[in-house]
């Protein structure tokens, strides 16, 4: 272990963080030269011990309470930090967290510190999308750290394909296999496989100076609900015969999502959220071309995706 570098890793057990921390506990390019500090607030539940038992050193912190997230920080050369807004569905309280983190690894001589964060889509789009808490409170974040001076690089990730099998799915009268978002069928969306997130962060590390300030952004390619389609027959001509596309009307996914359990305000937030793929941008228009440039391993498709997931049935032709 002497002379290896720490990355402290929060979100371990989750979608992103777990992604970093199995890259760098696998890949040969990182595991001789970083030790994976895991942090998790439970250190007893499975996924954590599954971590201990891959060679990371798994620290428990909480992230409502600033001393335990330094004390986790202390000694770290670099920091991924991931928050989850979901979970609450409390703005401040991300901000918040957010911050204290960013003060946490500012204290503790953290110098890579690695933010996963969003655009701020009240200012994209001239406050006409105000209510997309989740993109605006990372982008506080992000805005924070660059204020307080904490070498800094942004990863934003993209629209999770892990959200799109639940959206296409056999429909009536005929069991047509149907995509459905409240878009427009050339909307354009960046899909990101977070088990793709490692190789992102990989890429961050390995051209730190370079990258210093600078956002990656988490995406495969730019695609649309046609290209989607039209991957899906390419890959099962048979239910593709009738595969299509319904743009669902704003009012129909916003009551659908509240009648699952979602509070008013979140469900108008996710229908803001989709709108960007038609107008301003998730990215803003930003080119994927430097990210790509940067990452060395091979990036999840949309056709990659399918072929690992369990949401379709293994007999699908």
């Amino acid at each position: 272990m002497t002379g290896k570098k720490i990355i402290t890793v929060f979100g371990a057990t989750g979608a992103q963080g777990g992604a970093v921390a199995d890259t760098f506990l696998n890949d040969p390019k990182l595991k001789d030269n970083w030790t994976v500090r895991a942090v998790t607030r439970d250190v007893t539940k499975d996924s954590a011990k599954k971590l201990e038992s891959k060679g990371a050193e798994v620290v428990a912190a909480d992230l409502n309470d600033k001393a335990s997230v330094a004390k986790v920080l202390a000694g770290s050369y670099a920091v991924f930090a991931v928050t989850n807004y979901w979970e609450k569905l409390d703005r401040d309280l991300e901000v918040k967290q957010g911050k204290d983190i960013v003060d946490a690894a500012k204290e503790t001589g953290v110098q890579h510190f690695i933010w996963s964060s969003l655009l701020n889509i009240n200012k994209l789009s001239n406050g006409k999308f105000a209510n997309v808490y989740h993109f605006d409170s990372k982008a506080d974040v992000e805005e924070y750290a660059r204020e307080v001076g904490i070498p800094s690089t942004f990863f934003l990730p993209g629209f999770y394909l892990s959200n799109v099998p639940d959206s296409f799915r056999p429909s009536p009268p005929n069991n047509a296999w149907t995509l459905s978002f409240p878009v427009t069928i050339n909307a354009t969306i960046p899909i990101f496989d977070t088990a793709d997130t490692g190789k992102y962060v990989k890429a961050i590390v390995l051209n730190r100076d370079k990258l210093l300030g600078k956002r990656i952004y988490g995406a495969t390619e730019y695609t649309s609900p046609a290209q989607l389609i039209e991957d899906f027959k390419k890959l099962f001509p048979e239910a593709g015969k009738t595969a299509t596309y319904y743009q669902l009307p704003a009012e129909t996914f916003k009551n659908y999502l509240k009648s699952v359990g979602m509070p008013d305000f979140a469900a108008l937030e996710l229908y803001e959220n989709f709108q960007l793929f038609d107008e301003f941008g998730y990215y803003g228009g930003a080119s994927l071309d430097e990210t790509h440039a940067l990452v060395e391993d091979k990036l999840t498709t949309w056709t990659d995706f399918i072929k690992k997931s369990t949401k379709f049935p293994a007999d699908l032709k």
